[in-house]
């Protein structure tokens, strides 16, 4: 008996969800709520604020929506599981207790250190002076991280006094994040970053294939945080034993800590690491998948995404095997001229069908919007072209191919992704 699924969000993480979704011979219709201007080629749009969640659970009942699936961080953070829980709807992701581990710096880290993760040296403060004589007695290099959900963009790694200076001023005294200006400061860690994505049912969980995100604007890792501007899997270099190791330091102690605080993580944990010459190390936990690491992931998985969100709601991902595809995927970011600062609006884009004519391309959308037939610009991180391929060489020489048949003005992309796990930086 087919089913309706119900997709949450509006980045292209979730556009490629609902795309993988809807492959499922198990799913009559994939909704999404609000979704965005490339996502009614796979769903119908439900247009519903993520963050409404009595509306969007009246919306799954009215319809009798099988499953709902909560790609963003805002929903999960708030409450959006808990809401659908109390009123009997199968939902995929964190409950808000659980959301803690990404919404909350302070938390995790507090949690890391309890749990002995492995993480970077670090402080808590709410007082900015206390918090600049801590920087000015540790030196640079040195990061100072927002607590609290800030898109990716609340890590500051400053490599002078005068840049962590700056940082805690926009942190705690001009207060541009958040009013509560808490920040964690870390010790800087060595070593190339890597993704890890550990699907749970709070009991069991399953390792992704690891990914490599470049989360700076400019090439050669340089210049301001974003969401996150390409990524790549898998990554050759990081071994299965690597792998193995990652699970048993890292993500299961995360998993049992959370459920011994009363707080199983059901959905994704998603820690960042950093590959040290001491070890792994984690930079910070998501609750969620990453962007653009989703597309991706929905890229290589051969299992039926339906099947495996379903498995893991019902406390069944023990009975579940993930397959994957051989091969590698990439995915690149098409940003607005001018992000993550200000850039301008409603810009035409053109290019995306030949684009996608390229052998193994598929776009997925962000800040995209419809006006009338007319596709527009509609945020700062506006499109992720990925693409596959036997070799990661491949599958990076495609998407670009593909990059080069989209045009919008001011239209900026890192051309260096993949760069490091190909070796040639």
């Amino acid at each position: 008996m087919s089913t309706d699924v119900l997709v949450v969000g509006t980045y292209p993480r979730e556009h490629a969800l609902a795309w993988k979704i809807a492959q499922s011979p198990k799913v009559r219709t994939v909704y999404i709520a609000p979704g965005n201007g490339g996502t009614d080629n796979v769903s119908i749009h439900v247009p519903i604020d993520v963050m409404d969640f009595e509306k969007l659970a009246d919306f799954a009942e009215e319809k009798k929506i099988a499953l709902t699936v909560v790609g963003p961080e805002n929903p999960l953070a708030g409450g959006i599981v808990d809401v659908f829980q109390k009123r009997g709807l199968r939902i995929w992701g964190p409950t808000k207790a659980a959301a803690q581990i990404e919404a909350s710096k302070a938390f995790s880290k507090t949690l890391m250190h309890e749990a002995g993760i492995p993480t970077a040296e670090f402080e808590i403060f709410t007082d900015y002076g206390q918090a600049r004589r801590y920087v000015h007695e540790k030196g640079a290099p040195i990061v100072v991280k927002v607590d609290g959900l800030v898109f990716g963009k609340g890590a500051y790694v400053c490599m002078t006094l005068e840049e962590a200076e700056a940082a805690l001023k926009e942190i705690m005294v001009d207060k541009v994040h958040n009013e509560a200006g808490k920040v964690v400061i870390e010790e800087y860690l060595d070593g190339q970053e890597i993704s890890i994505h550990a699907i749970s049912d709070g009991k069991t969980s399953v390792l992704f294939p690891t990914s490599q995100d470049h989360k700076t604007i400019g090439e050669d890792d340089v210049g301001k945080m974003t969401g996150g501007m390409g990524v790549v899997a898998p990554i050759a270099w990081v071994s299965q034993d690597a792998l193995a190791d990652i699970d048993v330091r890292i993500v299961q102690p995360t998993l049992q800590a959370m459920a011994e605080r009363g707080s199983p993580l059901v959905g994704m944990l998603y820690p960042g690491l950093k590959m040290t010459s001491k070890g792994p190390k984690v930079l910070e936990f998501n609750a969620r998948f990453g962007c653009p690491e989703a597309e991706v992931y929905m890229r290589l998985m051969k299992s039926d995404a339906f099947e495996l969100f379903s498995a893991c709601v019902d406390g069944k991902l023990a009975d579940f095997k993930v397959e994957w595809n051989s091969g590698y995927a990439v995915s690149i970011i098409l940003a607005s001229g001018g992000y993550p600062d200000e850039y301008k609006k409603g810009l035409p884009i053109t290019g995306i069908e030949e684009a996608e004519k390229v052998e193994g391309v598929v776009v997925f959308h962000a800040g995209t919007r419809r006006n009338g037939t007319e596709l527009m610009t509609d945020g700062g991180r506006v499109l992720s072209v990925s693409a596959v391929g036997e070799t990661l060489k491949q599958a990076l020489d495609r998407a670009y191919e593909a990059i080069g048949k989209i045009h919008f003005e001011g239209m900026h992309f890192r051309r260096d992704i993949g760069a490091k796990a190909l070796g040639t930086i």
